[in-house]
């Protein structure tokens, strides 16, 4: 049966939860086996939870055949291991997210993922008549809102606010965290809902006192040394603040250059999971996005070595 959103609330709505990263073979169709092999290691990592078709997950270039596949197969691994999982329902349409929900509630997820429409900005009585009617249909399944810098509306905190006291089964958002001001505004928020942060800052997230987690970009480097981390947070906060300035100078170095050569975050996520080598994923991206070579990974896995600790390395 699928956890309500009290259970949620109480606390399982928190931690180190890895993305999936679509195989993709040269003829563009997604590699199911690689992509079987790859939940299986998140499991072995022991991660918080895992979650489907995010943006990292290509949830945007994917067929409807596809996403059922894909969502059948990390629920029936995810059930038969007692994994935590979300099902990313997004899709530019709002139909169709309503119908990916439908399709899919009886595999019994966590909660769901899902993002406001986006081809028209909606405004924030838009935004609640959507989230209203998302979480009709999903009942008793939650939602979680992912609300990114690229949305076509970026909600302030007020906004969040506003959302996770009238939405009652919005139980969690990710965003992209901001400065000291930000957080201050944001503190209410987490106070009602989980908000999931940028893996790459998560110890300041928690020290802020606002952050329960990330859908975790650091998850693709190494899920068992990003669940090492996650505890440390817990447990030594100076220590972990000082892991995340050394994950951020490598991010600076070797992963921002390739951002300002417009690569999306999909390239970037999956070049970092090239870098620690942890699945057979590859770096290529579905048409018509770009992917970055397989030539830099070498190159960039040294610089990790050298730049990270030794035991972001040494965890799998």
């Amino acid at each position: 049966m699928a956890l309500n959103t009290a259970a949620l609330r109480a606390g399982w709505c928190r931690g180190n939860w890895g993305t999936l990263l679509l195989p993709i073979n040269p003829d563009d169709s997604i590699d199911f086996d690689r992509l079987s092999d790859e939940i299986e290691a998140l499991i072995d990592a022991a991660v918080d939870g895992i979650y489907s078709n995010g943006t990292a997950g290509e949830f945007h270039t994917q067929t409807e055949e596809e996403f059922d596949r894909i969502s059948e197969l990390l629920a029936a691994k995810c059930t038969r291991s007692g994994m935590l999982f979300q099902l990313g329902a997004s899709h530019p349409v709002p139909a169709m997210m309503h119908d990916r929900i439908i399709r899919s509630k009886h595999l019994n997820p966590a909660a769901y993922q899902v993002i406001l429409p986006d081809w028209v900005r909606v405004s924030i009585d838009e935004a609640k008549d959507f989230l209203t009617g998302i979480a009709d249909v999903a009942h008793p399944v939650p939602l979680v809102l992912y609300n990114p810098p690229h949305a076509k509306h970026v909600l302030e905190p007020e906004a969040h606010l506003v959302l996770s006291k009238e939405i009652p089964a919005l139980v969690s958002i990710k965003v992209l965290d901001g400065d000291a001001d930000w957080y201050s505004r944001m503190r209410t928020v987490g106070e009602n809902i989980a908000v999931f942060v940028p893996g790459h800052h998560l110890a300041t997230g928690v020290h802020r006192g606002v952050a329960s987690g990330a859908y975790s970009n650091v998850a693709c480097i190494n899920p068992w040394a990003a669940q090492h981390w996650w505890e440390l947070i817990q447990t030594d906060i100076d220590a972990a603040l000082e892991v995340e300035r050394l994950i951020q100078a490598f991010f600076a170095r070797y992963i921002s250059p390739f951002a300002a050569q417009e690569y999306s975050n999909p390239a970037l996520d999956k070049l970092l999971a090239a870098v620690g080598n942890w699945a057979d994923i590859g770096t290529r991206l579905r048409w018509p996005y770009r992917w970055i070579g397989a030539e830099n990974v070498a190159q960039i896995r040294k610089g990790a070595q050298k730049m990270l600790p030794e035991w972001f390395f040494q965890y799998s």
